[in-house]
């Protein structure tokens, strides 16, 4: 096989789960869990470089001694002793060998010669089936960051390379993917995690390429080896040859040529051939996104997540800050609406609080609008904060996760408290401010019919409204084949759903990512769906695709949708749909 670009090694493919579409092509950069990575910068000096190394050691060793000598004292001598083996780590010769070895070989900093051996080890020993050898993780942890403190001056610099590469990690959080320096990042793989998960979705907001299921990468990957990420196939090419690396550079052309064009389009209605009108508007995480919003040519936001400003503090921020944020936005959207969805954590998402013990069953446990209602004075905080936006805009509020009229009710009770608070105060609101529910989880779906008239609009939590309806945990990639959109139940409530609302003049979006599906786009449309919310990145395509379409032909399909038993089917009836109008769209 041809040897790939700047390396001697084979071509080498791995396969997991595409959930953000695009290509990066860059080197890849492994971060092992727990373990923060020092810069990798490169040296001219080896030897120079190698007594760095040696002198960190010899200082963590001094620093060793001295602590071991003042826990006996305060301890005794057994607790002392635990220092014994941090030492005998710094003298291990496999260890500081294959350190200065990587120095010499790779020309790089000690600090990152010492990480990428470090972090192959903790790999490996996180797979053995001891668990005490397993617990002996940490020891290398705590040594390993020591040395890197101890490094000249005293002091390290940490962070991902300033270069472009690829991330590889056995797991990123929601604030790891919104943290993301874009310039850098071309894309980033996982060992675990789902398509519906919030990384993901965070992902394909930030349109960022990634994949999921990467099993073993990172212990079988090496920082700074060649790659390409295919977020459309889901595949990561290590190692790739001067002809796979030409076919993806051309594939990114044409990717961008598609995207511009659709991009030109951006002042279109999304309108149906035989004109019915969508409201297209964009999901956004955080204020940084808006750009992105405008560029995409959306009509303003259906669905602002609240629960990521949870990422630059331990709590909520309060009342005054939440106005100025909500009310900037407001004003930069106007005069599109903005829909406001109140704090949603809980579950897969960033907790309010942390956990007095850990809940058996997140998704089934304190999340969503059940917080709210349990921290009163937090939510009247952020339903002020709401009202004082809507004198600067269009401003709606959505209130996630209800299953029961009941908390409707003493949603509605507490945003009418703050209405007459902030009036007697003589702060200027939008006194006639549409509110929704999230409609995501099956109970709130079978009794649509009650919760419409107490509400001036559904939107379709499609993520979770099919993880509870089907049961099924989204992110678990064991039972991932089993979270199917189509699945016939899943159609009928959503039908179901629609119809109740159009039934009480109810308007009913999908915010969840069966709307930024566009195989889905004909039966969404044919089921009745009046607006869909997506991803500012995804929101020129599924214009495109609303615009190639026949409402009366995608509602004759979607009647037919409905009864059927099969979700495959139901699938393949779409997609058919969808093939026919805009085959170009389609990976």
């Amino acid at each position: 096989m041809e040897q790939g670009v700047g390396a001697s090694k084979r071509e080498k493919v791995l396969q997991g789960i595409p959930v953000s579409r695009g290509i990066g092509i860059a080197p890849v950069h492994v971060v092992a869990r727990g373990f923060s990575a020092p810069e990798v910068y490169p040296i001219d000096d080896i030897k120079a470089e190698q007594a760095r190394f040696s002198a960190a050691l010899e200082k963590t060793k001094k620093q060793l001694i001295e602590l071991q000598e003042r826990i006996k004292a305060i301890a005794g001598e057994d607790d002392g002793r635990i220092f014994e083996a941090h030492q005998m780590m710094l003298e291990d010769r496999a260890i500081v060998d294959a350190v200065n070895h990587a120095i010499e070989k790779r020309r790089q900093n000690a600090e990152f010669a010492l990480y990428a051996v470090a972090q192959h080890y903790l790999e490996a020993m996180r797979r053995v089936p001891d668990p005490y050898l397993r617990e002996r993780t940490a020891d290398i942890e705590d040594v390993c960051q020591r040395v890197l403190r101890n490094f000249s001056h005293g002091e390290h610099r940490t962070g991902a390379p300033e270069d472009q590469h690829i991330l590889v990690a056995y797991d990123l959080s929601p604030s790891d993917t919104a943290a993301m320096n874009r310039r850098h990042i071309v894309g980033f793989a996982t060992e675990i995690g789902s398509v519906n998960s919030h990384t993901a979705i965070l992902a394909r907001s930030l349109g960022i390429p990634a994949i999921v299921g990467l099993e073993g990468a990172v212990l079988d990957l090496r920082t700074l080896t060649p790659a390409i990420i295919d977020g459309y196939s889901g595949k990561l090419i290590l190692n790739p040859t001067d002809e796979t690396l030409a076919r993806y550079r051309d594939l990114r052309t044409e990717k961008e040529r598609v995207r511009h064009e659709l991009e030109a389009q951006r002042d279109d209605e999304a309108v149906t051939t035989d004109g019915r009108k969508i409201t297209l508007s964009a999901n956004i995480e955080l204020v940084d996104e808006l750009p992105y919003v405008k560029n995409s040519g959306a009509r303003g936001v259906g669905l602002y997540r609240t629960e990521f400003l949870l990422l630059k503090g331990e709590q909520m921020p309060g009342e005054e800050q939440q106005a100025e944020i909500y009310a900037n936005l407001a004003k930069a959207l106007a005069p599109e609406p903005l829909i406001i969805r109140t704090l949603d954590s809980g579950g897969d998402k960033l907790p309010v609080e942390p956990p007095s013990e850990p809940e058996p069953n997140p998704f089934l446990g304190w999340r969503g609008i059940r917080v709210s209602l349990d921290r009163p004075a937090m939510f009247k905080e952020q339903l002020r904060a709401i009202l004082r936006a809507s004198a600067h805009g269009k401003v709606a509020v959505m209130f996630p996760l209800v299953s029961g009229i009941r908390e409707v009710r003493q949603a509605r009770a507490l945003l009418r408290e703050c209405m007459e608070e902030l009036a007697v105060e003589g702060v200027p609101f939008d006194d006639q401010l549409e509110t929704g529910v999230m409609i995501e989880v099956p109970s709130a779906a079978v009794i649509a019919d009650l919760i419409a008239p107490e509400v001036d609009f559904f939107s379709i939590g499609t993520n979770d409204l099919i993880q509870y309806t089907v049961a099924v945990d989204r992110v678990n990639h064991h039972v991932a084949s089993l979270y199917r959109p189509t699945h016939p139940a899943v159609i009928r409530l959503i039908k179901q759903t629609i119809d109740a609302g159009s039934a009480h003049g109810v308007w009913t979006g999908v915010c969840g990512e069966m709307a930024g599906d566009i195989r889905l786009t004909p039966l969404l449309l044919g089921l009745g769906v009046e607006e869909l919310s997506v991803g500012p990145h995804q929101v020129p395509r599924v214009r495109r695709a609303i615009r190639a379409l026949s409402y009366a032909e995608c509602a004759a399909m979607a009647d037919e949708a409905v009864k059927n038993p099969v979700s495959l089917d139901i699938l393949e009836l779409s997609t058919d749909l969808a093939r026919k109008y805009y085959p170009e769209l389609l990976d």
